[in-house]
Parts: structure tokens; C-alpha cells; sequence
């Protein structure tokens, strides 16, 4: 991750170890801001405005959204796309839709085929350079800033300063190449119309470039950004359960080996 120096770590632990400390840690992280993650979805998915003022709009804000999931759907909706999700499916949007993962894989093969499990491949490719170059550049120059800012905090506390520094790189980049992870979503469930329609209004979209010209010119620039609160706040999270998590099994990993000596 962007922003952990492992050098800075004293703890007498193997690299085996390390990587299932990252690893569990990681998997922990997910299972816990799951909810997070189907609130930004259904906020993505939505064509109708997010706003009270919207008499049409199922979802209007993250506290009454996590509300109506939990009255209609019940606790086990938070977690829906949760496997594919571990597995970094690219058909996790479309099961958002579905009861189980087998229901939304078999469904999708008969309806459209094959082809089906790549929709939304063209924006998820294209956001992968801007995002990693956005992230690292950005990462560089908030590092300079901080070491400018605070030259005697700059030599120390070095983890932290990484941490600091790695986060808001990675909220810029989020916010900055967002609207490519909505169109992504919004053409991996093209196609289900019908399972969506207790959500509101649903569209068709013939590709990338039809996605946001309809996106821009019905729901306007702001439309591009939907869910992007809960998806930084969820970033944010993430970034800080992590770095819990993984300081844990490390300690743990580390008291047991002195333990055993």
C-alpha cells in the first residue's frame, strides 16, 4: 500500500508471516466496510437525483440508505457481492441485483453469454493508468509539501507521514478518476432491467461513450460523482482498518514468537 515503509518494522517476524498479516488484514477490512461498498453502488446505479427533493429517488443520503436496505432487504443485503468482491469479480455490480452469487452468474450466462463478465472492462482498463500515475505523483508531491511544511516532523514519525501522505494521495486520485468507476458500474448491469426495476428508473447504454453522454446530459456533471461520499469514506476507512489490522497480527505474530523462545 501506498504509504507503509515495511524497513520501519523492528518486530521480529518471518515474511511469511508479514504477507498473512497483509493478507487476513485485508480480507477483515473488506468483510467491514462491505456495507459502504453496495450503499456507493446503489448510489451509482440511481438515475434520479440524490436529493430529498426528489420525490422519485429511492436513496438520498448514506444514514437513510444503510436505513431502507436494512428495513426492505434486511442485514445480509450489506454483504450482497461480498464474495465476488474478496475475489475482485468484475461482475460485482450486477450481483448487487440477485439473491446469490451462483443466481447472478447463471442468470447473466443464459441471458446475454460469455461476453456478459466483461461489461465495464473498457473504463475499468482506461482508469488504471490515470489512477496509479495520479496516486504516485500525487503521493510525491504531498510528501514535499508535508517535509516543507514540517522539515523536523518530516525526519521523523516516518509512517505516519507515509500514511498521511499515501491516504490523501489516494482520495485525489479516487475523486479524479471516479466517474469511469460509475460508468463501469452502470454497463456491467445493462442488461437487467427487469431486476432492477423496484430501484427507479434504469437505462440502456450501447457503450462507454453513449454511457457518459447520457450520464452528462440527463443527470448533468454532478451525476458523473454519485456515491463518491461513501466511496472516500470508505477509502478512508479502509486505509485506517488496514493499518489496524495488520499491526495487530503482527504484534500477535511477534508475542508469539517470543512466547515460544
Amino acid at each position: 500500500m501506498v504509504g507503509y515503509d515495511p524497513k520501519a518494522d523492528d518486530r521480529d517476524i518471518s515474511n511469511v508471516e508479514v504477507a498473512v498479516a497483509g493478507s487476513v488484514s485485508g480480507l477483515v477490512t473488506r468483510v467491514l466496510i462491505s456495507p459502504l461498498d453496495v450503499i456507493k453502488i446503489r448510489f451509482q446505479l440511481q438515475i434520479e437525483r440524490l436529493s430529498r427533493s426528489d420525490p422519485n429517488a429511492k436513496y438520498h443520503g448514506i444514514l437513510q440508505a444503510g436505513r431502507q436496505i436494512l428495513q426492505e432487504e434486511g442485514p445480509t443485503a450489506f454483504w450482497k457481492g461480498h464474495i465476488p468482491a474478496q475475489l475482485l469479480s468484475i461482475g460485482y455490480g450486477a450481483v448487487q441485483v440477485y439473491k446469490t452469487l451462483r443466481d447472478a452468474v447463471v442468470t447473466m450466462y443464459k441471458t446475454e453469454g460469455p461476453l456478459v463478465f466483461y461489461k465495464g472492462l473498457n473504463p475499468t482498463l482506461i482508469a488504471i493508468f490515470p489512477y496509479a500515475g495520479f496516486q504516485f505523483s500525487i503521493y510525491s508531491s504531498l510528501k514535499r509539501a508535508y517535509e516543507w511544511a514540517l522539515p523536523a516532523e518530516g525526519k521523523k514519525n516516518g509512517n505516519f507521514k507515509n500514511l498521511l501522505c499515501g491516504s490523501g494521495a489516494g482520495v485525489i486520485s479516487k475523486t479524479l478518476t471516479y466517474p469511469l468507476d460509475l460508468f463501469k458500474k452502470r454497463l456491467q448491469v445493462g442488461g437487467f432491467e427487469q431486476a432492477r426495476a423496484s430501484f427507479g428508473q434504469v437505462r440502456s447504454y450501447k457503450g462507454l461513450l453513449d454511457c457518459a453522454g447520457q450520464v452528462l446530459r440527463e443527470e448533468g456533471a454532478q451525476g458523473c460523482f454519485k456515491g463518491l461520499s461513501p466511496s472516500l469514506l470508505k477509502a478512508a476507512l479502509s486505509t485506517g482498518l488496514v493499518f489496524f489490522w495488520y499491526e495487530l497480527f503482527c504484534n500477535f505474530f511477534h508475542h508469539m514468537r517470543k512466547a515460544d523462545s
